[in-house]
């Protein structure tokens, strides 16, 4: 009897001691799920708030990006019309200098047909003092043929034995003389048409190599400062367009090289965003199956 009260003493602390301890594990069970359970909000808590942060740098990232676009489709438009004033001021400026070049041929050409004019109406009037002189000559000619030929008649009149053929001769000598006359007189009138011609011709041709001179100098001469001519003029627009395309080609670059930027940010930021909202979505999808 002592002997079995001794085993039931014996046993009675072993089972309290179980007991004890599935107590101890079962609340440690519920104290380490519970810490799991506040780990967890606390790391959701905190990707939520970092996801606020990412969220906020995306939406400024997508608006530098918007402007970023926007801007660069004006200043590519921009770019579009200053290069083609350009191109426009470059063809005017060629063409200007196609214009002068024809211009300095015809005032080159025009002195040279002053030139050959004077040359001509110098070399036409000493022609018209030659043939007046021819004339001058054949006149005195013509009067001592004639005054033999009366003479050869009087003495065949008084001499028939004067020869008929020397009569004849004299006659004939006479009336081609006369002929040379009228000729000369004719060819000295058709001098006379030609110096008029000449002569209007230079009047033209003068008032022609005036006009070409001033218009070339219009165009080429430079004056005061404050006055420029067309050339002047027309290479200073194309200067100024080809500064202007300079400068927004240059701005152009510039914008596209930070759109660039801007969206490699923006792609980042996204793709933080992205990864947050994902390990978020994880770590809910953990405490709902905890």
């Amino acid at each position: 009897m002592h002997c079995q009260l001794l085993k039931t003493h014996r046993l009675l602390p072993i089972k309290a001691n179980k007991n004890i301890h599935l107590f101890n594990i079962v609340h440690m069970s519920s104290k380490n799920k519970f810490g799991v359970t506040a780990a967890k909000k606390a790391e959701i808590n905190a990707l939520e708030s970092r996801i606020l942060t990412a969220q906020n740098t995306v939406g400024k990232s997508q608006a530098i990006v918007t402007s970023l676009t926007e801007k660069s489709a004006r200043i590519e438009g921009e770019l579009n019309t200053s290069d083609t004033n350009k191109t426009n001021a470059l063809n005017t400026k060629r063409l200007l200098e196609t214009v002068i070049g024809q211009v300095k041929e015809v005032y080159d050409n025009s002195k040279i047909v002053v030139s050959q004019t004077e040359d001509a109406n110098s070399k036409t009037k000493s022609v018209a003092v030659d043939i007046k002189i021819l004339i001058d000559k054949l006149i005195y000619t013509v009067d001592v043929v004639n005054k033999l030929s009366n003479l050869v008649i009087r003495k065949k009149a008084v001499n028939p034995l004067t020869s008929d053929e020397l009569v004849h001769m004299l006659e004939t000598a006479t009336e081609e003389a006369n002929n040379a006359v009228a000729l000369t007189l004719v060819a000295l009138n058709s001098v006379f048409v030609s110096q008029t011609s000449i002569i209007a011709s230079s009047a033209s041709t003068d008032l022609e190599n005036v006009q070409v001179e001033k218009l070339y100098t219009f165009m080429t001469q430079e004056g005061e400062v404050s006055t420029k001519n067309i050339k002047q003029l027309v290479d200073q627009m194309y200067e100024d367009a080809l500064t202007v395309y300079t400068s927004t080609l240059e701005a152009s670059q510039d914008i596209a090289k930070q759109l660039s930027n801007a969206t490699a940010d923006f792609n980042r930021a996204d793709a933080n965003l992205s990864s947050l909202q994902a390990g978020l979505a994880a770590a809910q999808a953990a405490v709902l199956a905890s």
